[in-house]
Order: C-alpha cells, then sequence, then structure tokens
C-alpha cells in the first residue's frame, strides 16, 4: 500500500508546531502534525504569557484561558528585594496544557489533519521527498518541520546535539493555595539560588508555581536538592512532586535546515538564556518555517531563507540574552544591585521583558554604566 502523501508534515503538536500547521493551512499546504501525546498534556511550566508572545498571534485570546492578569512584581537577591508596579500588564498566568491545547485547535480550524497519540520515529529525506516513519504508519511528504523540542532526537538528523555549555535545566511544582500566606497577585523572580540563572513564584487562580532555571546546566550539578532549598527558603517546606525539562540555551549559532528538513522552536534552540522563555520564538519561528515552505513548495527546497530570517528576526536578540545570562550566572549580585541602583536601567528590563527594548540595548547600558572603568561600579 502506497504512503499517504502531504505538502508538509510537522512533528510534534507544542506551541512551534501548531503555529507553523495554522499559517501551512492559511495557504493551502496539505499538511500533518504528528504528536505522541494526547492533548491536552500537561507542560512543565510556570504559565507566564508575555504581550510579546501574544503579538504574534492571529487570533484573540479567550478570556477562559487566562488564569491571572499581573502587574506587580518582586526581584530578590537573598536579603534585598525591590518590588515593583507596571500600569500594562507584566503577564498573563495561564495552564500550559490548556493554551497549547488552544492553539493546537486554531491549527485545526484551517482544515489542516493532526494525528494524536502517534510518535514520529524517524525520517528518511530522499531527492524530491521526505518519509516519515511512526509507531503506527508512514507517510510521504515534500517537507518536513521538527518542533518536537529539546529532547526528541529526530532533530539531529539536522545538527549536532548540544554540549553541556548549549543547553541548560528546569524544575516545576505546583502547590495548592490554600492556607499559604503569600500574595496571589505579585510575580517574583529570585536571582539567589546559587549556580542558578534564577527561581520564581507565579500566583495562579488555585495554585502557586514554583521553579527555578539555569542556562547551562554544567553550572547546575545538584538540581533537585538546589530547588529543594528555593522551595525551603521561601516558606515552602512540604514533599512536592518535581518535573523537570531540558531547555536549549539560546544564543548560539545552530544549524537549522538541512536539505527538505526544518527545526522550529525549543528544536532549533530558541530560547532566552537569561528568562527561559521560549513561547514568542517557538510561535514565530513556526510561522516562518511554514511561511518559507510554502513559498519553496514548487522548487527544489531551497530553505536557506528561513535560517536568515530566524536570525534576522530574533538572533541577535538571543545573542545578547546569552551574555547576560552569563553575567548573572557569574555576578549575581552585582548585577542585582545594578538593577536596584538604576531607576533607568531597571525600567529597561522590564521593556526588555515586553520586547519593547532589545537585549543589545540593555547590555550596552549595563556595561557603559556598570562594567566600564569609571562607571558607578567602579567610581
Amino acid at each position: 500500500m502506497d504512503a499517504k502523501t502531504y505538502d508538509l508534515i510537522i512533528i510534534g503538536a507544542g506551541p512551534s508546531g501548531s503555529s507553523a500547521g495554522r499559517i501551512a493551512g492559511q495557504k493551502g499546504l496539505k499538511t500533518l502534525i504528528l504528536e505522541k501525546e494526547i492533548f491536552p498534556r500537561y507542560k512543565p511550566c510556570g504559565g507566564a504569557i508575555s504581550g510579546h508572545t501574544i503579538s504574534y498571534l492571529d487570533f484573540d485570546i479567550s478570556a477562559e484561558l487566562i488564569k491571572k492578569s499581573v502587574f506587580k512584581g518582586k526581584l530578590r537577591y537573598r536579603d534585598q528585594v525591590v518590588e515593583f508596579h507596571k500600569d500594562d500588564i507584566i503577564n498573563f498566568l495561564v495552564t500550559r496544557s490548556t493554551f497549547d491545547n488552544f492553539l493546537l485547535e486554531k491549527a485545526k480550524e484551517t482544515g489542516i489533519d493532526v494525528n494524536l497519540g502517534e510518535k514520529a520515529t524517524g525520517i528518511l529525506p530522499e531527492k524530491d521527498s521526505v518519509t516519515v516513519t511512526t509507531d503506527k504508519n508512514t507517510y510521504k511528504c515534500k517537507f518536513v518541520v521538527i518542533a518536537t523540542g529539546a529532547l526528541c532526537t529526530l532533530k539531529n538528523h539536522v545538527r549536532e546535539p548540544d554540549s553541556r555549555e548549549e543547553y541548560g535545566v528546569c524544575l516545576v511544582t505546583e502547590i495548592d493555595c490554600k492556607n499559604i500566606d503569600r500574595p496571589n497577585d505579585v510575580i517574583e523572580i529570585d536571582f539567589s539560588p546559587e549556580g542558578m540563572g534564577y527561581g520564581w513564584i507565579f500566583p495562579h487562580d488555585d495554585n502557586f508555581s514554583i521553579g527555578f532555571g539555569s542556562a547551562m546546566a554544567k553550572y547546575s550539578p545538584h538540581p533537585k536538592q538546589t530547588m529543594k532549598k528555593f522551595l525551603a527558603d521561601n516558606g515552602f517546606n512540604g514533599e512536592y512532586k518535581l518535573r523537570g525539562h531540558i531547555l536549549p540555551c539560546g544564543g548560539h549559532k545552530r544549524k537549522l535546515v538541512k536539505g527538505r528538513v526544518l527545526l522550529s522552536g525549543d528544536s532549533a534552540g530558541f530560547v532566552d538564556a537569561l528568562t527561559g522563555e521560549g513561547l514568542p520564538y517557538a510561535i514565530r519561528s513556526g510561522q516562518i518555517a511554514a511561511e518559507i515552505v510554502a513559498m519553496n513548495i514548487g522548487n527544489k527546497g531551497k530553505l536557506k531563507e528561513y535560517e536568515n530570517k530566524c536570525y534576522a528576526e530574533f538572533g541577535e536578540h538571543l545573542k545578547y540574552s546569552l551574555y547576560l545570562a552569563k553575567l548573572m550566572q557569574s555576578q549575581p549580585e552585582k548585577v542585582f544591585n545594578a538593577l536596584n541602583s538604576s531607576n533607568e536601567l531597571f525600567e529597561m528590563y522590564l521593556e526588555v521583558a515586553a520586547f519593547n527594548k532589545t537585549y543589545k540595548d540593555l547590555a550596552k547600558k549595563f556595561i557603559t554604566e556598570f562594567l566600564l572603568p569609571g562607571s558607578k561600579a567602579n567610581t
């Protein structure tokens, strides 16, 4: 029996895969999304969604998806705390399983095929097509987008596996709000965990999402112990189920295209190295991948423009996020004191989170005011 054929097969139904699928469907490509899980599925994540993320969507977010809109925050380093308040929303808090399923439903609206509970096990690129095998079927297509995340080995068809300097680690748990004396309208960011990028405490409607992440796993030899200490230091002394995942460290130049196969989202390494945020880059890279495939559907698959466009749109931003992440991990006290002592620098830090300023802007200002000879930190 001949394999079923498609213009595009997308492996992975997370935000990047769903975003690629929606664009592909809108452009009339015969498209299949393959996803090993059944949606909605649990996703270990703090669930903070930025305006930057939402700006890439061509539809409104359902009000039912938003668990909380946050206007206040705390930035902490050991016993020092900076509190801040914005007139505009700092973050929306969502449950990622529900949010991701919503994005997938939006992709389905365009008429594409979606097979849940079907795991892609291999790809075989050929001259004019790609064969995709799963645990259930075999398919042929003109192009493949791999949007499976950081752990799946299918991405190794395109690029080398990440070294320990090129990926990070993240742990998260959810704790019921009942009987916890803590503000439930404030996001908390903590630079204190030793060897880690930062810890967070995000209030949802019925629980706190608590976790921490490091841009580089080599600096986190004992992540579980560090997480438990972070919980205890913040008054959470119970036994909690910890869930973890690997994060690619953004800012490294990686190969994104080989033949007729493209990588998007975490598979491509598009994650903010300082904050661990990957959603906006996952969504946008998935969209760009589908746009480039649609442009090349009638030729031999010259897809280099995908790589060029991704790096043009956010490559420099992620490169400077890596610079600042390394600075944060090596000199957390100096970075915190700089943010604490300069209202202008702190406001720029918040504007970067909203994507109104770039990490390059922030890095230049930090270097000029706090690192160069004669700057505030050296006088």
